[in-house]
């Protein structure tokens, strides 16, 4: 894209000020901000209306897979599952474009440390992870790592320098995540540096729209991948691809597994899998009414009690359900930092404007059936959010040590 086709797209739109400061652009500046106006998606803008993507429908629960059943059947699932998977039925997806800035980081989330006498790497603990299945099933499983452009670089150098932490390199393949821009209340695109658009990643469900974008949908259908497992970088114990997972998703002939665990309280702050207008959905915690935290299954067991891990099993031949045409678009305000008319970085205390993301729960729900899969929270639950306190370094190393890991 030049200049020109860049001023007559944003014109169109009336966002003509983002090439305000061309002309003091180094040659490269200039490159890097014509292939960001070229690669975004302005359509988004239309969506500014207050509440658009917030509506919900009518909650009713939703029954899982509990670890009594699972244990009951566990050959029959464990064998359905290493089939799957030896016939390169499964591929796992890693959600890895955030960075550690919560955790006093400039790097990539999974460059942190979580090491006590020796290094031991968000990264390495998940890829350890996946190769317990590959050395179970003497499978390479396919792994798709999605990063984001502010850390794109800094996570494939590191991991190439790691040796990909034992795994092979030519079952890897990386992409972006696809951002979204930011604007004020009016609709006027932020920026955040002369020669930048303000951007955020297109939230948790636009890893399917970026992977189409980046063509890999073609080795979906290529390598005959039926099911594939998305998950987030921040779980240092969870399992990926295992066995009866898979099995218990694909002997269920659901559109999507998904893991949960217990709830440890009736309010904990955790997403529950449920049914919304008699399809599966996610109900957040905040949404949850007083009945429905009291509310009984036929066991005597609360109704709502399952929340999720953002571990999923999609069915692949299922994903068209979930184009971006049809997927809601949440409009979320958010603080976000700008450069005013001086040109000067400002770093606001509130919120000041909008960001647009797409969310795994609207994805499920455009799906038609789902398993919610019961794990036991204490082996496969350690999300690393916070430095200290709940879900941070903390807590997943006590995890970790609980289930005989050497930190």
């Amino acid at each position: 894209m030049n200049y020109e086709e860049a001023m007559k797209k944003m014109s169109a739109i009336g966002q003509e000020h983002v090439l305000k400061y061309y002309d003091e652009l180094s040659d490269e500046q200039k490159k890097g901000l014509l292939t960001q106006i070229a690669e975004t998606d302005f359509s988004v803008l239309k969506k500014i209306e207050k509440g658009a993507g917030s509506e919900r429908g009518k909650f009713s629960p939703l029954a899982a897979m509990q670890r009594s059943e699972i244990e009951a059947r566990e050959k029959e699932l464990h064998d359905a599952g290493v089939k799957a998977i030896k016939e390169g039925k499964t591929a796992a997806l890693l959600l890895a474009g955030g960075m550690g800035t919560r955790l006093g980081s400039d790097n990539p989330k999974g460059m942190f440390d979580i090491g006590l006498t020796k290094h031991v790497y968000i990264f390495e603990r998940i890829i350890t992870n996946l190769l317990d299945v590959v050395h179970e099933t003497d499978t390479w499983i396919r792994l798709f790592i999605m990063t984001s452009e502010k850390n794109h670089d800094a996570t494939v150098a590191f991991l190439k320098e790691k040796n990909f932490f034992g795994y092979r390199e030519d079952r890897i393949v990386f992409f972006k995540q696809d951002m979204a821009p930011a604007c004020d209340y009016n609709g006027k695109l932020y920026m955040e540096a002369k020669d930048r658009i303000s951007t955020s990643p297109n939230g948790n469900a636009g890893w399917y729209s970026s992977m189409v974008r980046a063509g890999l949908d073609r080795i979906l259908t290529d390598e005959g991948i039926e099911w594939i497992d998305i998950f987030a970088v921040d779980n240092v114990l969870q399992r990926i691809c295992d066995p009866c997972f898979v099995g218990a998703t694909v002997l269920a002939g659901v559109s999507v597994g998904a893991k949960v665990v217990r709830k440890a309280a009736p309010d904990e702050k955790v997403g529950v899998m449920c049914l919304e207008d008699g399809r599966p959905s996610i109900v957040e915690y905040y949404e949850l009414s007083d009945d429905m935290m009291n509310a009984k299954d036929d066991k005597g067991e609360p109704a709502y009690n399952y929340g999720v891990i953002l571990n999923y099993l999609f069915h692949v031949s299922e994903l068209s359900a979930v184009a971006d045409d049809k997927m809601p678009l949440h409009v979320v305000k958010k603080k976000i930092p700008y450069i005013d008319e001086n040109a000067q970085l400002v770093k606001p205390t509130e919120p000041n404007g909008y960001k647009f993301e797409q969310l795994v729960l609207d994805m499920i729900h455009q799906l038609t059936t789902c398993l919610p899969y019961e794990v036991i929270r204490e082996r496969e639950f350690a999300p690393i959010k916070n430095p200290t306190g709940i879900d941070s370094v903390e807590s997943a190393r006590e995890l970790l040590k609980k289930n005989n890991i050497e930190l």
